[in-house]
């Protein structure tokens, strides 16, 4: 039995329903949502992030949403601080607040704790982001291979940021990002519930299909041009964004970046659910299981 402050985090993959089930979730529960998508922070990035909806904002209290600006350097753990901060606020007015989103690094930095990294040398992150950008990931991953076989086993290697992270740590400090792993989880004054979305493999890659259509139909061409000041930006290189920009660099016609987007996304969910599934206590669920969810939460905050 948990204790009287509950953290449920809704995870799962892009595309599975996250967004509404946490919204049921804190209006059953009368409580707020945080958002741990790293691409709905920033305010400039609205299709093709797939933020919640002015009337889905409105049916409950969310944070993390528009937060930050483009130009803003935030990190999992900056995050980790202001949700931390945010959540002992919550927790004197609720006994549970809901965590929703994909991104499972951002997840982890608030339930569990990151490593304490050492900031990377100036300049360093702009040199490997620019050899990411003329070469693509391949260097990366070769280089990374080299200098930490042992974290690139373990981790992500198709995550350009992960990469990037990585490797600026070796660089700069010459020992790899494996040696300031530590490897257990830090104590939080919260218990945490992790509620795991998934569906059909077909059903979920028709609703990534879906998506991006419909992104399309609402702009997104037009969003990715309005940010091309800011395409080297960290969060921009991220898909929805890299295939556009190559469609506007005259790299591939707008049907084929189309294709890509919907290809990486497809790709990008099956990682997603590598991460989460790794979780041993995350109880999974269909989306459309509100009820199943409700029952599950209720009988792990009860009393006894």
């Amino acid at each position: 039995m948990v204790r009287a402050k509950t953290l449920i985090c809704v995870v799962g993959p892009t595309a599975v329903g996250k967004t509404a089930v946490g919204i049921r979730l804190a209006q059953h529960f009368q409580t707020a949502v945080l958002s741990a998508d790293s691409r709905q922070f920033y305010r400039e990035m609205t299709i093709g992030t797939a933020k919640p909806s002015d009337e889905e904002l409105a049916a409950a209290p969310h944070y993390f949403i528009n937060s930050h600006q483009l130009t803003d350097d935030y990190s999992a753990g900056d995050f980790e601080r202001d949700a931390l901060s945010l959540l002992a606020e919550l927790f004197e007015r609720h006994d549970v607040v809901i965590l929703v989103g994909g991104s499972g690094l951002f997840v982890r930095a608030v339930c569990q704790g990151l490593d304490d990294l050492p900031k990377p040398l100036p300049n360093v992150r702009d040199r490997l982001n620019s050899l990411y950008r003329q070469q693509g990931l391949a260097p990366l991953q070769v280089l990374l291979k080299q200098a930490d076989p042992e974290y690139f086993d373990k981790m992500d290697s198709q995550n350009p940021q992960r990469v990037i992270r990585a490797l600026e740590v070796y660089e700069s400090t010459g020992r790899p990002f494996s040696d300031f792993r530590r490897g257990h989880a830090v104590e939080r004054p919260f218990e945490v519930l992790s509620l795991g979305l998934d569906t059909e493999r077909e059903r979920l890659y028709q609703r990534i299909n879906s998506r991006v259509d419909t992104m399309m139909a609402a702009g997104l061409l037009n969003e990715v041009e309005t940010l091309m000041p800011y395409r080297e930006r960290p969060p921009l290189q991220t898909v929805g964004y890299t295939e556009l920009f190559d469609y506007l660099d005259g790299r591939c016609t707008l049907e084929n970046a189309v294709e890509k987007i919907k290809q990486h996304t497809r790709r990008y969910a099956k990682r997603q659910l590598t991460w989460f599934r790794k979780d041993e206590t995350t109880v999974w669920f269909a989306p459309e299981d509100i009820d199943g969810m409700i029952a599950y939460v209720s009988a792990q905050i009860s009393p006894q």
